[in-house]
Order: C-alpha cells, then sequence, then structure tokens
C-alpha cells in the first residue's frame, strides 16, 4: 500500500506535484517584483532568495542553489550592479565576505513577500484551513530528511 491507493493511475507523482507548486509560487512572485518595477531575472532570484537575514557566503549560495561558484559568482555581481546586494566582511573570518541584502534589495524582498502572502492565502481558501495545516506540518516533517540546509 502506498498511500495514494485511491488516486487515478495517471495522477504525477508527489515530487512532481511539488515542483509544480514550486514553479506557480516562482512565476508568481517574480511577476509580482518585476511589476514593481525591479529588474531581475529568475536566476538572480534562485540565488537573491538564499540570502540569509545576516547575510551568505557565495559558497553556500551556490551550493543552495545547485550552480557552479563561477556562476553564482557571476550572479552576484549582476545584482551588486543593480544595487540588491552587497558584500560585506563576515565577522567570523576575516577572510571570507558575506553577500547581504541592500536597502534596495529589502525592497524588492517585501514585494516577494506580500505576492507569497497572497498565494498562501488562495492556497489556504482553495484547500480549506485543515488540509493547509496538515500540508505544512507534513512538508516540515519531510524537510527533516530532506533538507541539508535546515
Amino acid at each position: 500500500m502506498t498511500g495514494s491507493d485511491d488516486l487515478p493511475p495517471s495522477a504525477p507523482n508527489v515530487p512532481t506535484l511539488l515542483f509544480i507548486a514550486y514553479r506557480h509560487v516562482e512565476n508568481r512572485v517574480l511577476a509580482a517584483v518585476l511589476a514593481a518595477g525591479f529588474q531581475i531575472t529568475l536566476a538572480q532570484a534562485r540565488i537573491f532568495q538564499r540570502i540569509g537575514p545576516q547575510g551568505t557566503r557565495l559558497t553556500e549560495l551556490a551550493e543552495q542553489a545547485q550552480v557552479t561558484k563561477q556562476t553564482a559568482s557571476a550572479l552576484v555581481d549582476q545584482l551588486q550592479a543593480a544595487g540588491y546586494v552587497e558584500r560585506r566582511p563576515d565577522p567570523t573570518d576575516a577572510r571570507a565576505r558575506l553577500v547581504c541584502i541592500s536597502p534596495a534589495g529589502a525592497d524588492a524582498w517585501a514585494v516577494a513577500e506580500a505576492e507569497l502572502q497572497r498565494v498562501h492565502q488562495e492556497w489556504v481558501a482553495h484547500l480549506g484551513p485543515r488540509a493547509w495545516a496538515d500540508l505544512h506540518r507534513s512538508l516540515l516533517a519531510l524537510r527533516e530528511i530532506t533538507d541539508p540546509y535546515a
């Protein structure tokens, strides 16, 4: 028994469904950011969204985005030239630098967060509060065995 015996055989598998939902959110958020006048590409956004509140090292961004360090560096260079990020010394390692969100980047982040909240509200309305909470709890439990960055 797989737990999905009542589903049609043609139903997409769970990882595919998770990807479809993620892609929907990613497209919605990027469209909102662009509509607000920020200039950012999808590739840049995939790096940008991984920057932690205290900043993140370039090597960590590359690893999390599953791109080479050179690709991540080029994307961070573009984000820095656009004014969305800054490179700062890492207070824990004088040789390292952190990529940090700039004030203009924080403005773009706020637009993205607002759109993400709209999507969440739509999904809660569609699924119902209980199903949404069950989904959220289930995904948090899966994160325990799937997320090396947690």
